[in-house]
């Protein structure tokens, strides 16, 4: 056999380019990757191989490798093992996706299909006792102020006025697509269901900033869109009222500067006058 006709080995070794039916394929990648080489022999055939040594050629010949155990196995497609055997072995990302598209009703199906229906929206007022409560106006300690300012009422006592208007299980929320993930953030749409109507659709976001967060930012994109439906039936409407805000902030919070005690930076933050400036920082001037 001629030089030209075979093909080099990862450890200097040349082999033969015509693959017996149990050669694994030659992935120089691959091969690093585990530490070895593949044999280029098959069942009791022994092949002849040009080794260089000390700039001089000699021919050597390879020890056989045991037969595959059982006979009437049939050897894969080349192209096929190639690929199996180049696949990355990390787990999987879920920046890719989450696959959790809603499953769709079948139109006769007795059951309303929340992903696609509209059913009951606006057919008719919600009792007078329900809108007291959801009209009702928002206690001033429940608001919170982040420190950029921006003033919040927590998701968990949005879902204790619609269980107060409505009472627990009377209402929900039901996902309208598939969950989107970004680089950097997540979002899905949702529908609020009240009573058994289609009170709201809202689309829910929350960033993240490694993939081991887009389980809780999930999460926190769920809260997210309940307190945008919840707009639309007048819970906290307050917190979307420019006046409403401005006076509040006049008279229930401060801006004060603060200094990270670690690496000593400083920073200007808003903050309820009620509330105490917490571990890391501390308050300067």
């Amino acid at each position: 056999m001629s030089q030209q006709s075979q093909a080099e080995g990862v450890d200097g070794t040349f082999l033969d380019d015509e693959p017996d039916e149990w050669q694994a394929p030659l992935d120089d990648s691959l091969q690093r990757r585990e530490g070895k080489a593949y044999s280029a022999v098959s069942g009791t055939k022994e092949s002849s191989a040009l080794v260089v040594q000390n700039g001089q050629a000699r021919h050597a010949t390879t020890a056989a490798s045991p037969a595959p155990e059982t006979s009437d196995r049939q050897p894969l497609p080349f192209s096929e093992r190639h690929e199996t055997a180049t696949l990355p072995v990390d787990t999987e990302d879920l920046t890719s996706g989450l696959a959790d598209k809603p499953i769709h009703v079948d139109e006769g199906s007795r059951q309303v299909d929340w992903a696609r229906s509209f059913h009951g929206l606006s057919s008719e007022a919600f009792s007078k006792e329900a809108s007291q409560t959801l009209l009702a106006p928002i206690e001033l300690d429940d608001i919170e102020v982040k420190p950029d300012g921006i003033v919040y009422l927590p998701e968990i006592k949005y879902r204790r006025i619609l269980n107060k208007a409505f009472g627990p299980g009377a209402w929900g929320l039901a996902p309208r697509g598939e969950t989107i993930v970004t680089a950097k953030a997540v979002t899905r749409e949702y529908a609020l269901v009240a009573l058994g109507r289609l009170v709201s659709v809202a689309r829910g976001e929350q960033d993240y900033f490694s993939p081991d967060g887009i389980p809780t930012a999930a999460e926190g994109c769920k809260s997210n869109a309940l307190m945008r439906c919840c707009k639309d039936i007048g819970i906290a409407s307050e917190l979307w009222d420019p006046r409403f805000i401005r006076k509040f902030m006049a008279q229930y919070a401060r801006e004060t500067w603060v200094e990270h005690i670690v690496t000593k930076k400083k920073k200007k933050i808003w903050m309820r006058k009620d509330d105490q400036i917490r571990y890391p920082f501390k308050e300067t001037k």
